[in-house]
């Protein structure tokens, strides 16, 4: 059985997911994971695989804003720990 994950996206968060859905220069990827971070505001929602995916190449990637670090490190932090 997988586990479950009980955390929620914070208001900070939202927020920063927010800003980068609005930013007509963030990227297609940027936006997708600013989508799935504001998602997970409901603890019924976790971070799916493509999402992980793509979250540790944002947090790797040197060119990634600060912003967008955080919100793929909040997206793995909702992920499911057993994958």
């Amino acid at each position: 059985m997988a586990s479950k994950n009980e955390k929620a996206t914070s208001q900070t968060m939202a927020s920063k997911a927010s800003r980068v859905l609005r930013d007509k220069s963030a990227s297609k990827e940027a936006k997708s994971l600013a989508a799935s971070v504001l998602s997970q505001r409901d603890p019924s929602k976790q971070t799916g695989s493509k999402i992980e995916d793509l979250a540790r190449k944002l947090i790797s990637d040197k060119s990634s804003s600060e912003e967008v670090r955080s919100l793929a490190a909040s997206a793995m932090s909702q992920a499911n720990k057993e994958r």
